[in-house]
């Protein structure tokens, strides 16, 4: 948690900041005694989401790039859709920053960390966490690698363009449900409510994708919920975003399985899942594995020892008040939530 990730902290001057007087009756349905209140903030930005993603598609139609209602699920029609979303949410959070009186980074994507070590050491532990998922199905004899299914300039093509399409949901996913909502709604009910219910809608808007199914989504959800443990314990989301971006980089094109029910080409193996749904996840893909569960359970105990968390009273680094000094603190002296 960063300094201004603490809800003690209010936004000096915030266009949208209580009027003065005593807070009471209708005035304390909108406002409480420090801003705004986080619902009616949360259902704003979420307002300006829509509203940017309806002209963004729009635009895009009109311009006729690649649609996967049109195309299908490709690379370059999905690159288009994660773009609008990326350029949805980042205008949305601006705004908000404005009548908040708040910088960008203070909602989880700091500009001093931008693609720094942690967004590194995030993409290992994805490239890691799946391919502990597909070597854990293999060993149960439920996945085989099959052929190259690409070669030449092909192969080094779709693997950049699959890296900066999942670089893009990561961008997207994260900052939609861990970046401006995971900050404001932890300001109104704590951290860790907030990332409850922000990760069930997580898992539950993946229930939309075809070859989904209720335990994949669960394991969104869980997923989800080590996504946001990484947000405690680092500061901020860049860990979050390159685990995203690898894990999905390394279910679609390397080891060329469905994610979260999606099955896109251009991947690299020709491979094959056999056996029962519980080990190989069926029509989600390695997400609806027990053997996800079992992954996600060890890296989060991992993680807790690797990265001990940051202290919200750290002093501020750099040029963005969002970056803090990680130190380890004992349970007693973190800030409320």
């Amino acid at each position: 948690m960063t300094p201004e990730q603490n809800p003690e902290s209010a936004p000096p001057l915030s266009p949208i900041g209580p009027p003065e007087g005593r807070i009471s009756g209708a005035k304390a349905i909108f406002w409480n005694e420090r801003e705004f209140r986080a619902g009616w903030r949360l259902l704003i930005f979420l307002l300006f989401v829509v509203l940017f993603t309806l002209a963004g598609t729009f635009l895009t139609m009109a311009l006729h790039f690649p649609q996967i209602g049109r195309t299908g699920l490709t690379a370059t029609s999905m690159l288009v859709q994660e773009c609008v979303g990326v350029i949805a949410t980042f205008a949305a959070a601006a705004i908000m920053g404005l009548l908040e009186a708040r910088s960008f980074g203070g909602y989880g994507l700091p500009r001093a960390g931008a693609f720094g070590a942690r967004f590194w050491q995030g993409a290992a532990w994805g490239i890691a966490m799946v391919t502990g998922m597909i070597f854990l199905i293999r060993a149960f004899g439920g996945f085989s690698f099959g052929d190259l299914a690409l070669r030449g300039p092909a192969l080094w093509g779709y693997a950049m363009l699959w890296g900066v399409v999942f670089l893009c949901v990561g961008l997207f996913e994260e900052f939609l449900f861990r970046g401006y909502a995971q900050f404001t709604l932890a300001t109104g009910i704590g951290f860790w409510p907030a990332a409850t219910a922000l990760s069930a809608a997580f898992g539950a808007i993946h229930i939309r994708n075809s070859g989904e199914d209720f335990v994949g989504a669960l394991s969104v959800l869980v997923i989800g919920m080590f996504f946001c443990l990484t947000l405690r314990r680092t500061g901020n989301l860049w860990f979050a975003v390159g685990l995203h971006a690898a894990f999905d980089w390394g279910e679609t094109f390397l080891f060329s399985v469905p994610d979260s029910g999606l099955v896109a080409p251009g991947h690299l193996l020709s491979s094959s899942f056999h056996g029962s749904a519980w080990l190989t996840g069926g029509t989600v893909g390695p997400e609806g594995s027990v053997m996800a569960f079992v992954v996600v359970g060890i890296a989060a105990a991992i993680f807790v020892v690797v990265y001990p968390g940051v202290d919200a009273r750290a002093s501020v680094v750099g040029g963005d008040s969002a970056t803090v000094e990680p130190r380890e603190i004992s349970e007693n002296q973190k800030p409320d939530d």
